[in-house]
């Protein structure tokens, strides 16, 4: 027998709000796809750790403890749910060197004083600033942190050992590759051969291979050989926990450990952070958009990898960062929160107690290959080209030289001032070249436009002769105020002397920017340059359409991004004309009534701007007749509204082609189930009685008929209901005493041609004569004073011109029908 108590089963559930508290004991969730993640994860860092402890002299265990505290503790406090932190091959190098120079314990102090430093800088909210240093020095560094490991492991992957620096160990190779060890470098072969072939399988059964990791693969298969053919080599040997060593006081010099100490905190913070930045575009990239995954806070990053770091040390274990190998797979593998990067560290932990006879049958030439393989990788071909692309390929080369033949800090420094060097070349490499095309006067800049070339200039403009038709083409993406100062008054005097200027961009599309005396509220050219609603972006494709998806943005943020650019590029050219509006009210010349089509951007078609049009769009731009709107009176009110308040001078019926209304329209059946697109189109049912009855002759557009049966609805639509709008009692009015007119415009989106119905301000119909649209000619348009109202200019091929020859393949009966008409 089930008890229940009525008032609970009967009474509606309490709705929470989405950032209250959750009603009870909190428990502690895990996703299944975490769990999967993670198990994913931990088998690439296994490997991996082993190795990079090998690489560095550390105590293997080093590389077991920084996983796991970067999985336990970096995954629970840093900003970046996703990123997976550990020991990363990019402080190989520095960690090897410290070890070197002050032993194991006082490295372990100086990685617990690094973390103390992270600590302090996200305190200081300086994580940003770790982005304003060039990707070509980033990846300049880790080709030569990458280069320098890949030499010393390669001596042990032959079966020596290792020299203290680059250099050594380039000069050793020689003589190391006449002692090659067979059985060494066997297995070492075998190991990259796995790592190199296992991604490649082909067919069905090698996409299930693999989804095994690499880096496991290749370790396990140099283990198992090792093992069954008895080949002698050195293998891992984990001592016990018990004598595991602990972080001593530093002994050393004070600079030179404090340089430690800057070194690691530089060198893990830049590398996290750029890794978590990483991990968020990769994140928006998936099919969900990464929906519910809160993207990386720097400065909390920065202070969950101090906290490892910290830890790390204290336990005896290598510094910690973000790497970005684990992450992606973290990502890739379909993670959704933090708890797959720590449930990694817990396997680490595990693994380190239970699995230690398993881990010392691991062949050190194995780890050693795996190492090299990961350092080869860190010289990235796609790096190389997307600095060269930048022009940055000499920031990256001296950056990379110099961490390999120097050292890491001071590879870095001279990359740094390197890059100072080529943006100080970029700022006063100006070029200003001046020609003469029938009788229009060139002049182009090509770079950045400073106060450093300002002289060369205002020399260069003072030459042109006054009067002359001038083009100033600007091809750089920068302009400072003395030079703006200098182009803006040269641009006044020649205009007050009768000159034409026209300043363009390097494409020649004209900079759509007010000339100098213009009138602040100017409305006689449109507002903003306008491509693709992206301001001059090419479009890219979203994500699962073809396309990476990773150089689009989701949605919110395209749209973050869109009012982001009218603040910094529009609302300052426009703000003293809508603070005139909000003073004066809005005063439209014209009601334009169209569809809400995404492709028809009123303003551009109609070049106006703020305060010109009164727009109502709707579902296939329909005007239902007076009471037919059925407790729907938007249109009526709108309409209402600009005829008796506005007092707007005309309206314009606006249909375009390819209208997925009048497809519907022409599409829907009798049986269809009730919907509220099916109830809103019964409103266009008119004119599909128009276009089918006999009375009424067939809209023509420039002469000719329309290219199919949907063009023809379109055109009708138009015609149709602009006889709705004379049904209006105030319309009616308004057309009666002669203060109102009626325009009908039809925009073919494929072709950006515009077409005006003659006509359609008659105030009895259209029944005793063809309804036609003629075309907008942009010469009639340019003729036209600058006040006129947008489509109220005059038009080609009108009433008095010569038609285009019918084409015979109209009905005979329609067309009997439109000249009986």
């Amino acid at each position: 027998m089930t008890l229940c108590t009525p008032d609970r089963t009967t009474t509606r559930p309490r709705v929470q709000r989405p950032h209250s508290p959750p009603e009870g004991p909190r428990r502690f969730r895990v996703a299944g796809v975490d769990v999967s993640a993670s198990i994913a994860v931990f088998l690439i860092a296994l490997p991996l750790s082993l190795g990079i402890a090998l690489a560095t002299g550390a105590p293997l265990q080093a590389g077991l403890v920084a996983a796991a505290v970067g999985g336990l503790v970096a995954g629970r406090f840093g900003g970046s749910p996703l990123q997976v932190s550990g020991p990363a091959a990019g402080l190989t190098v520095v960690t090897a060197e410290l070890i070197r120079l002050y032993g194991w314990r006082t490295t372990c102090a100086i990685t617990v004083l690094a973390g103390l430093a992270q600590l302090g800088l996200s305190a200081l909210r300086v994580a940003r600033s770790a982005l304003a240093v060039s990707p070509a020095i980033v990846h300049g560094m880790l080709g030569g942190i990458g280069v320098t490991i890949a030499l010393a492991q390669l001596h042990i992957v032959l079966g020596g050992t290792p020299q203290s620096s680059a250099v050594d160990n380039a000069l050793g190779l020689p003589a190391q590759l006449t002692h090659v060890q067979p059985a060494a470098f066997a297995i070492s072969a075998l190991t990259v051969a796995a790592l190199l072939c296992w991604p490649r399988l082909p067919g069905r059964a090698g996409r299930l291979l693999r989804k095994a990791p690499a880096a496991l693969v290749a370790v396990a298969g140099a283990t198992a050989v090792a093992a069954l053919a008895g080949l002698a080599v050195p293998r891992v040997d984990l001592p016990s926990w018990s004598s595991h060593a602990l972080p001593g006081l530093p002994e050393g010099p004070v600079l030179g450990i404090a340089a430690g100490v800057l070194t690691i905190t530089l060198v893990t913070s830049v590398q996290s952070l750029l890794s978590a930045v990483a991990v968020d575009k990769l994140v928006a990239a998936r099919p969900d958009h990464g929906l519910g995954i809160p993207r990386t806070a720097l400065d909390r990053e920065l202070a969950g990898q101090g906290m490892a770091n910290v830890v790390s040390g204290a336990l005896g274990g290598l510094p910690v960062a973000g790497v970005a190998v684990r992450s992606v797979a973290n990502v890739s593998a379909g993670a959704v929160s933090r708890a797959s990067t720590m449930l990694h560290g817990l396997w680490i932990v595990l693994a380190a107690l239970l699995l230690v006879p398993v881990l010392d049958l691991i062949p050190l030439p194995a780890l050693a290959a795996l190492v090299m393989v990961v350092g080869i990788q860190m010289v990235s071909i796609t790096h190389i080209r997307t600095v060269t692309r930048h022009r940055e390929a000499v920031v990256y080369a001296v950056t990379l030289t110099g961490v390999v033949l120097v050292g890491i800090l001071e590879g870095v420094a001279l990359g740094i001032g390197v890059a100072v060097v080529v943006a100080l070349h970029r700022l006063t490499r100006t070029r200003i070249t001046h020609e003469e095309r029938d009788g229009r006067h060139l002049l182009r800049v090509r770079g950045q436009l400073t106060f450093l070339a300002v002289p060369r200039l205002s020399r260069a403009l003072h030459q042109l002769p006054q009067g002359s038709d001038v083009v100033v083409e600007l091809d750089g993406s920068f302009m400072d105020h003395a030079a703006y100062e200098t182009l803006s008054d040269w641009t006044a005097g020649h205009l007050a002397h009768g000159g034409e200027v026209e300043t363009t961009g390097p494409s020649g599309a004209r900079i759509a920017e007010p000339s100098p005396g213009t009138a602040p509220h100017s409305c006689c050219r449109p507002w903003t340059p306008w491509h693709n609603h992206q301001c001059g972006e090419p479009p890219t494709e979203p994500a699962g359409a073809g396309g990476t998806g990773a150089d689009r943005p989701a949605p919110g943020l395209r749209l973050a991004s869109g009012i982001g650019k009218f603040q910094r590029n529009t609302a300052p050219l426009v703000r003293d004309e809508l603070a005139r509006l909000a003073r004066e009210g809005q005063r439209p010349s014209q009601l334009f009534l169209t569809c809400a089509d995404s492709r028809l951007v009123t303003s551009m078609i109609t070049s106006s701007g703020p305060g010109d049009l009164f727009t109502v769009r709707n579902v296939g731009n329909l005007v239902p007749l007076p009471g037919e709107e059925s407790g729907d009176d938007s249109v009526a009110a709108a309409i209402e509204y600009a005829v008796e308040v506005l007092r707007v001078e005309s309206i314009t019926v606006c249909g375009h082609s390819g209208c997925g209304a009048m497809q519907a329209l022409m599409g829907a059946g009798p049986d269809d189930p009730p919907s509220p697109l099916r109830r809103w189109l019964r409103h266009g049912r008119p004119s599909l009685e128009r276009m089918a009855s006999r009375r009424h002759a067939w809209a023509r557009i420039a002469g000719r008929l329309p290219a199919d049966a949907v063009e023809q609805l379109c055109l009708t639509n138009v015609v149709q209901q602009l006889e709705h709008l004379r049904a209006y009692e105030p319309v009616a009015r308004r057309l009666a005493d002669g203060s109102l007119t009626l325009h009908g415009m039809y925009f073919h989106v494929g072709e950006a041609q515009a077409y005006l119905l003659d006509g359609a301000d008659e105030p009895h119909g259209h029944d005793a004569y063809d309804d036609v649209f003629t075309r907008v000619m942009p010469t009639a348009l340019s003729a036209a004073p600058s006040t006129a109202e947008p489509g109220s200019g005059p038009v080609a091929d009108g009433p008095g011109s010569a038609p285009e020859p019918e084409p015979t393949s109209e009905p005979p009966s329609r067309r009997e029908t439109a000249h009986a008409s």
